[in-house]
């Protein structure tokens, strides 16, 4: 049975996803100017994570040990996320990676909770057995299953634009200078964490490294090997790899 705490994570994810999809059907992802419904969906954010931290970590300590193992943590590592967000200048795009995990978080909820207290259960699968999910129950799963991992990409391509976004809007006074450097640190700790991100990284490279070999220009080329070398090693400096965590 839902506890109360389980209903406010919902609640919170449901929250995001609305104020979400408002700011994207006004105004364009790459530039937010609506501070109410940006500031919405980071708190519905920020509650849900919370609630998640707390559950996975319990209360916060005062200790190296806890520290590090929350800092290892990626609902801690997305809460702080959205936090810094939230009390940013407001920017649309940064809202995609949110959206995408509260609509998967959503559905799984109705399914799981909501239609099986408003719709009646299925035939039992065999005599005597338990009542089977009602077919719409069973549809959802089926469809959520199919595109989770599809989604799971997108949002690591969606986290990779939205570097490359912080850092132009950094150079244009869009944003601030803190922006990319403290989400450069989140998609370090991603990298080592989630495949689907190793993946969008992988797939990133090749095409960059695709159209600077057609530009046939040895200086691109130079610059663009010398900022993967540096970058390299700067990924690979004290991180060591995860298991995969999406």
């Amino acid at each position: 049975m839902a506890t109360t705490q389980h209903y406010l994570w919902a609640a919170g994810h449901f929250i995001l996803l609305v104020a979400a999809l408002r700011s994207f059907i006004t105004f364009p992802p790459w530039k937010a100017i609506s501070p109410f419904w940006y500031k919405t969906a980071y708190s519905g954010a920020l509650v849900s994570y919370a609630i998640v931290c707390q559950k996975s970590l319990g209360a916060p300590q005062p200790s190296l040990a806890w520290i590090k193992r929350a800092m290892m943590d990626e609902n801690i590592q997305y809460f702080l996320l959205a936090f810094f967000w939230f009390t940013s200048k407001p920017i649309t795009m940064t809202l995609v990676p949110f959206a995408i995990f509260s609509l998967f978080h959503a559905l799984t909820f109705t399914r799981t909770t909501l239609m099986s207290q408003f719709l009646p259960p299925g035939p039992p699968a065999t005599a005597g057995g338990p009542p089977t999910a009602h077919p719409y129950a069973k549809k959802l799963q089926v469809w959520v299953k199919a595109n989770y991992d599809g989604a799971m990409r997108i949002v690591a391509l969606a986290e990779i634009a939205i570097f490359v976004r912080v850092l132009l809007g950094a150079l244009i006074f869009w944003n601030s200078l803190l922006s990319p450097i403290v989400f450069a640190h989140f998609l370090r700790q991603r990298y080592y964490q989630s495949t689907f991100t190793r993946q969008a990284f992988g797939m990133t490279d090749a095409r960059i490294a695709l159209f600077v070999a057609q530009q046939g220009n040895p200086t691109l080329s130079m610059v663009y090997a010398q900022g993967k070398s540096l970058l390299t090693r700067w990924t690979g400096n004290t991180i060591a790899p995860q298991a995969a965590a999406q």
